[in-house]
């Protein structure tokens, strides 16, 4: 099954309850439709923003010393839940559940073309908030899907490759940016161990677990169980992370750069991130789906995008 499709039948349970609320509060409480369905709809909000503040709780349980200068005080605290608990909503009930893989080709390009990977319960609409931004800087880009939902992070790797051949073959450039969320990263850290690096400029993940976290014991599928992470133990992260940084050079990781907030509400503890031998560029007030929309972060990204021009062919 597809994310598309899953969230699909998300939204169509979502809208069953509410229409369920609706009428039992027409029928046996005398309510106008117009109300109870206001009501309905609410009851259905209250829920997915009790699910959203539960994530924060668990990943708070496990989370790793803020420092200093991100501790956030009452009202940076509910400027994060706000605009992460928009984000989620936005994207799952309204953009991903629409979403298409899509490319664009700028030719003279100033930049290497951007492969964009999406991460767990995702697709390729995750990027909508980025693609206005590439296209004005006219960087050429192009969005894939990772299928299946709940599938092996090494069985995403041949995709991957065929994604990249293509992007390189459509723009000619040499080698593409890989710039991926979440589990995304950790495909692409996959595909860079059976690949190489010499069709890749770059590695930049979002939020990444590259140590795993401790909320994917939560999670469905082989790629949930890769992401796992324990809480205690000389070595916390799943075996197959462990054979993935086993796998990896220094000249590997030196590809990398691990963009990430110190108020991830997915990724616990979130110096789970930070991956050794790479850049890694820490934020604070900014939950994990919120990293593809929030001003800073994308304005991060175009920076780091255009620190280095690799050689075009």
């Amino acid at each position: 099954m597809s994310a598309r499709l899953l969230l699909q039948l998300l939204l169509l349970v979502q809208a069953a309850a509410a229409g369920a609320i609706a009428f039992a509060l027409v029928r046996y409480a005398a309510i106008g439709m117009l109300a109870a369905l206001a009501l309905g709809v609410l009851a259905v909000l209250l829920v997915r923003a009790a699910i959203a503040a539960n994530n924060f709780l668990m990943s708070s349980r496990a989370a790793s010393p803020t420092p200093e200068e991100f501790r956030l005080g009452s009202a940076g605290r509910l400027r994060l839940f706000g605009e992460e608990f928009r984000a989620s909503m936005l994207q799952s009930s309204w953009i991903m559940p629409r979403a298409r893989p899509s490319q664009r080709i700028f030719p003279g390009s100033p930049v290497a073309p951007v492969l964009l990977v999406h991460g767990y319960g995702c697709n390729s609409g995750y990027w909508i908030h980025l693609l206005p931004l590439l296209d004005a800087a006219r960087i050429s880009h192009a969005c894939r899907d990772l299928e299946p939902l709940g599938g092996d992070i090494d069985g995403y790797v041949p995709a991957l490759a065929r994604a990249v051949e293509d992007l390189c073959q459509a723009s000619g450039a040499a080698r593409v940016t890989i710039l991926a969320h979440s589990m995304g990263g950790l495909a692409a850290r996959a595909y860079l161990r059976q690949h190489g690096a010499g069709r890749v400029a770059r590695i930049i993940t979002l939020g990444t677990p590259h140590h795993g976290t401790s909320l994917a014991s939560l999670g469905l599928g082989a790629n949930a169980r890769q992401m796992r992470r324990a809480r205690r133990g000389d070595a916390p992260e799943s075996a197959w992370l462990r054979e993935l940084a086993a796998g990896e050079g220094a000249e590997a990781r030196r590809l990398v750069t691990s963009i990430y907030s110190h108020h991830d509400n997915i990724v616990a503890p979130q110096t789970s991130s930070c991956l050794s031998g790479a850049r890694n560029i820490a934020f604070g007030g900014v939950g994990h789906v919120a990293l593809g929309s929030n001003p800073h972060i994308l304005s991060c990204i175009l920076h780091e995008l255009a620190r280095e021009t690799p050689a075009l062919e």
